[in-house]
């Protein structure tokens, strides 16, 4: 083992990332459910309302950007979504190969209902931290944006052997 790593007693830290996410995310799955969404669902229509409301109009690849997920995911995501009569996706007149989406009035309406309740289960999950408008909350989205901010390509310069331990 390199000099450099210390042994980490219990769960690492980007395991309990990982369980935190997937805990969250069938949270969420399930405060949706009667709502006819799931999590990927959700985050592609509570993005876009919110980015509705900021006055823009996103085309699929900015949706994507924003959301962090795969454009071919937004793509699939965004059909679904079109065919609930959620969004609509229309041609680009400013570039061919772009798709611009856009909240039908019935997206509006699940896009409100569904951040409210969003919001109210991500209260119930940030209490141990002060609920949403917490100082801890606050902390600790500021420490997960350090992380996310974090390239993906870090390069390690560890040499493979020591890697293997």
């Amino acid at each position: 083992m390199s000099e450099n790593v210390i042994p980490q007693k219990g769960p690492t830290p980007g395991f309990l990332v990982w369980r935190l996410s997937t805990r969250w995310r069938t949270a969420v799955d399930r405060a949706l459910a009667p709502l006819g969404l799931t999590h990927a669902q959700y985050t592609l229509l509570g993005s876009l309302h919110g980015m509705h409301r900021s006055g823009q109009r996103p085309s699929q690849r900015q949706l994507a950007d924003h959301t962090g997920l795969e454009a071919l995911y937004v793509s699939k995501i965004a059909r679904s979504l079109e065919a609930s009569g959620l969004i609509e996706r229309t041609p680009d007149p400013a570039d061919t190969r772009a798709v611009r989406l856009s909240l039908t009035t019935e997206g509006e309406q699940a896009a409100r209902r569904a951040v409210a309740t969003v919001q109210l289960l991500l209260d119930r999950l940030l209490a141990p931290l002060g609920g949403l408008g917490g100082e801890r909350t606050a902390a600790f989205a500021a420490e997960l944006t350090a992380l996310l901010d974090v390239p993906l390509d870090v390069a390690l310069d560890i040499p493979l052997d020591d890697r293997l331990g």
